[in-house]
């Protein structure tokens, strides 16, 4: 069981300058949008860049760091988070402002739909895709996110970062090591703000291609329910709701978790689900799919934490 207080008073007696926020056995619950999770063992609201950097050179080596952002593409399990949970806030890494005429600058903690706002304003076409993805910069950055036939890769110039000893980094395009729904840099930076380009345009046709956006996430998908985006990878020369449906696993349920009868890509919490439930329902989808279809289903949600005693998903789940 996670008891985060011995690891907070050690934190606060090595950052003694620290000025953001340092909370034990924070509720995973309250951050994500399926609303389900176990506790943080710390959670840690750095103020800014540099607080960041004090933050991450106090933490020992042995001790494990996660950064989430605002919880849409996330999956906390039931039995809580260990080590130091670095959540940056919308004060200190929310920015997002045109730098240039055909380059803007923004904070891993902006929500994306912002970014593609910014770009609206500064006329630069090629952010569009941004309107209609439910998170924040530092996961687009992570995930290389896309959609609409864009994705971040096409607009990063250079990423700034904080490794686990406080140090920065600029990296760029080249070293992000972009590919579908993947980047290689390091799991141990931490992004804060990455600077972007897109080629001009005319205001009222990227306002176009955005509304384009916005109908269509409002028609397709469950975006009034409490869910985590799409759920599965598109594997090559198919859809992932394509073969999710094939496999009969429109609407599926595992106790309060549902595969969505709107958009089967999507997983959603009807009611009282667990991580458990969703991690379930996932799983269990994945091995029907790889049944009927023969094609394995890559998670695009990023499930994080420790597993309850007894209560342990496997991958591929179906009884075996």
């Amino acid at each position: 069981m996670i008891d985060g207080e011995a690891l907070l008073e050690d934190l606060r007696g090595r950052a003694k300058n620290f000025r953001g926020r340092l909370s034990a056995n924070a509720g995973m619950d309250k951050v994500t949008w399926f609303r389900v999770g176990g506790p943080a063992e710390v959670l840690a609201m750095p103020a800014d860049e540099d607080d960041l950097g004090l933050l991450m050179a106090a933490i020992p080596a042995e001790v494990p760091v996660r950064v989430v952002g605002i919880g849409s593409n996330l999956l906390v399990r039931d039995g809580g988070i260990p080590g130091v949970v670095i959540r940056l806030s919308a004060k200190g890494f929310g920015m997002a402002e045109q730098v240039s005429e055909t380059r803007l600058i923004a904070g891993t903690a902006c929500p994306d739909k912002r970014v593609a706002a910014t770009a609206l304003q500064a006329g630069l076409d090629g952010f569009h895709f941004y309107h209609g993805i439910p998170g924040s910069i530092g996961g687009a950055l992570r995930m290389n996110a896309g959609a609409n036939g864009v994705e971040t890769r096409e607009r990063v110039v250079e990423v700034h970062a904080i490794d686990r000893r406080g140090g920065k980094h600029v990296l760029s395009n080249d070293e992000m090591g972009y590919a579908y729904r993947h980047s290689s840099a390091s799991e141990d930076l931490v992004f804060t703000r990455a600077l972007f380009e897109g080629p001009r345009g005319d205001a009222a046709e990227i306002q176009r291609k955005m509304d384009e956006v916005q109908h269509h996430r409002e028609t397709v998908q469950p975006v009034k329910e409490k869910t985590g985006g799409s759920t599965f990878k598109n594997p090559e020369g198919t859809s992932a709701w394509k073969e999710v449906d094939k496999a009969g696993c429109r609407g599926l349920k595992v106790g309060e978790a549902q595969m969505s009868e709107m958009h089967c890509n999507f997983m959603i919490n009807t009611g009282e689900a667990t991580g458990y439930d969703l991690e379930t329902l996932g799983e269990t989808v994945r091995d029907r799919v790889r049944k009927t279809s023969g094609i394995t289903l890559e998670w695009e949600i990023k499930r994080i934490g420790e597993f309850i005693d007894g209560r342990t998903v496997k991958p591929f789940l179906d009884g075996r």
